[in-house]
């Protein structure tokens, strides 16, 4: 095949998912010609499992995105069918965001919003080779023969690089819903250096709406609640309900009578799928003693009957699908649009890329999304930001941008891959995060948009409302520190059951005693113009004082680990008194701090306190 010089520019970005979308706006943004090399560009920013942006811990990804400078909050603010705060009968650090969007509207908004972007062209092909010379990223071939000559690569190939779709006994070498494949880029991969695997995922049937039998489910409507993006007004008004139903006895004696024809179960799949997010064979087979699953029933789109059955993944054959199906109450005369399936494909090890996402092997060289072995929309969308400003960073000659685990989810998410590694999907979690109080999703812009201004993302007309609503923000709290009236006050407390105020008391105070400030605003007609995000961050703050305090201990002492460093040549196979594994996991991993060695899987506290004393000894020596 004659190769020929497709084009010259900065970076190439190869996959237009999620990840490669917020990757190529993120290079293009910041001045630099990117070229986002997509297989087809009808499946820019497409949804191929729920037609949903957020969730728990998730909402916190996207507004985090979105106050560096990202685009996917702001495509989901403009596409969302309802909206809703998961977890509020919780604590304040884990309630997150979720809206059903329309996915046809999300992908054609994404798209135009790329086809629009200064510095920034689509083009279709199948990337076969990452260029290189003297270890540095030169360009990309197309499987045609096409090169686009660049200095920096994004690979971001979702769940496309070696695909297969898996549904009972049929086998398609496809992309999912039915998209090509891609084939050729794996083995260029593996010649770089990186250790690849095989992940799995799946999704479940989508149904003909027509064909429900709504009235027996139980209805979900939106909720009217602040948006994702920093920059959008409102979302538009919760309108499209979604439905909640159950799996039964049942369902679980069809799965369990016809496991010899589950792909999961018969051998004819058996690479790492996502362990929070099951298949209906692996729940009913998990969990033998719980008696039923939940299922909601999510609209696809504001132009269509088809229904998404969240909890129904499956890869069993159509005539057992459909007879699973129809013994869900409300779906027993459902007819299918689309059957549901399993989808294997390539990745690679997250341990063999920088916090930056940079190949530790190549320059100039980034991957992110579920090529890093993480499973999500949100967590894709995450990690295509960071490569695509990283990659921006360095060529233009400036300091990387590494979130820290105190700093924001991101930052969590690409430690856990990067130190950790992972065996299966990897999922963000609330729980994954140590600082969660400190990381919630009302105050992203105020932990993050500085620094997306000084990296060059954010624009001017972000980083000025953002100024604005910091002011805001400050000017609450110190009205809130102010006393209240005390006759209105005293008619509150006594309205909560509290004996009269024997003296006076701050609008904090008052907070103090649990009255939430929604009442206050209402009662006595105070802070009307502050948005939702900002009162609900002023109440946080005051309300979880005492606790935010300690988290910033915590924190203090988990930076001096991390400002701990450890040089990158350090050879720990010469290290006395480490553990054979410790050395191993050290030498495999090459942690830039302390604290980072203190959280790779088969590093123990004597293996850390080994290091420290090595690392004094060696101080000493050099001075």
């Amino acid at each position: 095949m004659r190769e020929f010089l497709e084009t010259q520019c900065d970076a190439v970005v190869i996959g237009a998912g999620h990840a490669g979308a917020e990757a190529a706006l993120a290079l293009a943004r910041t001045g630099l010609s990117t070229v986002l090399l997509t297989l087809n560009p009808d499946s820019i920013g497409f949804m191929p499992c729920n037609p949903s942006v957020g969730g728990t811990a998730k909402g916190h990804l996207v507004r985090e995105l979105d106050a560096l400078g990202g685009e996917m909050g702001r495509c989901a603010d403009k596409c969302a069918l309802q909206v809703r705060m998961l977890n509020r009968g919780k604590g304040a650090a884990v309630q997150s965001l979720r809206a059903q969007v329309d996915k046809n509207a999300y992908h054609r908004e994404m798209k135009r919003t790329l086809e629009h972007t200064e510095n920034l062209r689509i083009a279709q092909g199948e990337a076969a080779e990452i260029l290189t010379e003297g270890g540095k990223v030169c360009g990309v071939r197309t499987t045609y023969g096409g090169v686009f000559a660049c200095r920096a690569a994004v690979v971001a190939t979702g769940v496309y690089l070696g695909a297969r779709t898996i549904t009972g006994e049929e086998v398609r070498e496809s992309g999912p819903n039915g998209f090509a494949r891609a084939t050729a880029l794996t083995q260029s991969l593996l010649s770089l250096g990186f250790r690849m695997r095989r992940f799995k995922t799946g999704t479940p049937a989508r149904l003909d709406g027509r064909t429900v039998d709504f009235s027996a489910l139980e209805r979900q409507d939106g909720e009217d609640v602040y948006p994702f993006s920093f920059m959008s007004e409102r979302v538009p008004a919760a309108r499209t309900p979604c439905y909640l139903t159950w799996t039964n006895a049942e369902t679980h004696r069809l799965i369990l009578e016809n496991l010899d024809r589950a792909p999961l179960y018969n051998g004819q799949i058996s690479s790492a799928g996502p362990r929070y997010c099951p298949s209906i064979e692996t729940k009913v087979v998990r969990f033998a003693d719980k008696e039923r699953h939940q299922l909601f029933l999510e609209p696809e789109g504001a132009d269509t009957t088809e229904i998404y059955v969240q909890g129904l993944s499956t890869s069993l054959p159509h005539d057992l699908q459909k007879a699973v199906y129809r013994t869900v109450k409300g779906l027993e005369h459902c007819e299918f649009v689309r059957y549901a399936y399993a989808i294997e494909y390539d990745c690679i090890d997250p341990l063999d890329i920088l916090p930056t996402l940079e190949s530790k092997k190549t320059e100039g060289l980034y991957t992110a999304g579920q090529i890093n072995g993480t499973s999500g929309y949100e967590e894709a969308a995450a990690q295509g930001l960071v490569a695509g400003l990283n990659a921006s960073l360095k060529l233009r000659g400036k300091p990387p941008l590494i979130l820290g685990r105190d700093e924001a989810y991101i930052g969590v998410l690409i430690d856990d891959l990067t130190v950790k590694g992972t065996d299966e999907p990897y999922r963000m979690m609330t729980s994954r995060a140590e600082f969660r109080l400190s990381l919630r999703q009302d105050n992203a812009d105020m932990r993050l948009t500085q620094k997306g201004y000084e990296a060059g993302l954010v624009s001017e007309a972000r980083y000025a409302a953002f100024l604005r609503r910091k002011a805001m923000r400050e000017e609450a709290l110190a009205f809130l520190e102010s006393r209240a009236p005390q006759a209105e006050a005293d008619a509150l407390v006594r309205a909560h059951g509290a004996p009269p105020l024997s003296s006076g008391v701050t609008y904090a105070d008052l907070l103090r005693r649990g009255i939430p400030l929604s009442e206050l605003r209402a009662r006595m007609g105070i802070l009307g113009d502050l948005p939702q995000d900002v009162a609900d961050g002023c109440e946080t703050e005051i309300g979880y004082a005492g606790y935010l305090r300690a988290n910033e201990k915590q924190i203090e002492r988990a930076r001096a680990a991390e400002q701990r460093a450890l040089p990158p040549d350090l050879d720990y196979a010469s290290i006395a008194g480490l553990r054979l594994e410790a050395r191993e996991k050290l030498a495999r991993v090459k942690p830039r701090t302390l604290g980072q060695a203190e959280r790779i899987p088969g590093v123990n506290p004597a293996d850390v306190a080994v290091l420290m004393i090595y690392l004094s000894l060696r101080e000493k020596q050099g001075s």
